[in-house]
């Protein structure tokens, strides 16, 4: 009994340490943006092309790696994609060419796309259905560590290796846990051969058809202000944090490469206080799912108005506070993972969540190129970009959350159905 308790834990680690690299992957290329745009001669909208190449196979592989977490199993699922993002970050360091570069791009965002819902899918196994949005919480947690570490330590890394020995030395990594995920994975306690401790009576349901269940949540209508609000509401977020933050640091407050890192780094630094507390806070003290996410969206709103609007008249400590309160009020998607988990049975919770989290990554691709073409319209200076074209580009960005407050009263509160 004991093994089992403690052994979840083991898989716990295991799989954060994978996921943090998921996170590390998707916000990399704000800190070597510059670097890329001067050794491949490209614009800005050919870097939110390559950029946004992570995003499209990770939305597109979403369904059919959640079908795979309840048909195959979640190991072997999470282990083979993360062996492909090993090849991926690997190809990545080592291109010649800028189209090189995006293919290795792809092929990252392959590999990572098969590990959160697999994750999900193990944790709802192995962990009780009232600890899931506070461990969905610490998980996002660590993955913010990884968005951090692709902030200031990537940036010493660029500075002190330079940009494709770093990403040898993360491939590398990569393969490690692709190993120890098939060595200390298991799907469920069964499959440790001990009576498990957490595995509740609903666990033991019968299977629902994959088709039957994708069905099931396309024709759900609570399902669509969840998916809604996640594009609108993570476009925004990969859209500065993952590309065009770092060129706005260094081009119109002209910060060093390492001030840059900082700053972006604050923004994980809020993700990793917001996401645990967020999930606490829905949990156990207002015990709402809908209503937190109403709140934390009317936060982000109030943090995106200074950018959009002031974007080269803030103070450095006045936009190191702004960056810490998005990621606070941005961990509030974990709420739509875990509003989508009450949603559906649990026979269908790798599909439910596989298919939400389509939304997020197509809104990525999409508000990195778009905020590329914006900036474009106005034009470099020089090597930089004018503030006005960052103001445009905020701008955008500004309305994407005034979309995602209005969805948010939509959402069917949740908390009554786990």
């Amino acid at each position: 009994m004991r093994y089992t308790y403690r052994y979840r834990w083991a898989i716990f680690v295991v799989l954060a340490g994978i996921y943090f690299f998921v996170y590390f992957h998707r916000m990399s290329s704000a800190v070597i943006a510059r670097e890329l745009m001067d050794e491949f001669a490209v614009s800005a909208v050919a870097i939110g092309v390559m950029s946004s190449a992570y995003f499209y196979p990770y939305a597109a592989l979403q369904i059919p790696v959640g079908m795979l977490s309840d048909t195959v199993g979640s190991r072997k699922t999470a282990t083979v994609f993360t062996f492909m993002a090993f090849i991926g970050a690997t190809l990545f360091g080592l291109s010649s060419t800028f189209s090189m570069a995006v293919g290795a791009r792809v092929l990252m965002g392959i590999g990572v796309s098969g590990v959160y819902i697999p994750t999900l899918k193990i944790l709802s196994q192995w962990f009780r259905k009232q600890e899931f949005a506070s461990l969905t919480g610490v998980l996002l947690a660590v993955g913010n560590f990884g968005a951090l570490s692709a902030s200031y330590p990537l940036a010493m890394m660029v500075i002190f290796f330079g940009w494709r020995t770093s990403f040898f030395i993360i491939g590398l990594i990569t393969l490690i846990l692709a190993i120890l995920c098939w060595v200390v994975v298991r799907d469920s306690p069964k499959n440790v051969g001990v009576d498990p401790v957490v595995v509740e009576e609903e666990h033991k349901e019968e299977k629902i058809p994959p088709l039957k269940g994708v069905k099931s949540v396309l024709t759900n209508k609570y399902f669509w202000p969840l998916a809604i609000w996640f594009f609108f509401e993570y476009g925004v977020i990969a859209g500065f944090q993952g590309l065009w933050g770092g060129p706005f640091f260094l081009d119109v407050y002209g910060m060093s490469k390492a001030q840059t890192g900082v700053m972006l780094m604050m923004v994980g630094f809020g993700m990793i206080i917001g996401a645990p507390l967020i999930g606490v806070l829905s949990d156990r003290v207002f015990r709402t799912r809908k209503w937190m996410l109403v709140g934390c969206t009317i936060g982000m709103l109030v943090v995106w108005f200074p950018f959009a609007f002031l974007t080269e008249k803030m103070s450095i400590p006045h936009l190191y506070i702004l960056n810490f309160a998005m990621g606070v009020f941005g961990s509030a998607l974990i709420l739509i993972f875990t509003s989508t988990k009450e949603l559906f049975p649990l026979q269908i919770t790798g599909i439910a969540t596989s298919m939400v989290n389509i939304f997020p990554f197509i809104g990525g691709a999409i508000f990195q190129t778009v905020m590329g073409y914006l900036m474009d319209t106005i034009g470099k200076v020089g090597r930089a970009y004018p503030s006005s074209a960052y103001a445009l580009a905020f701008k955008f960005t500004f309305v994407a959350i005034i979309v995602a407050l209005v969805v948010s009263i939509f959402v069917k509160e949740t908390m009554d159905m786990a």
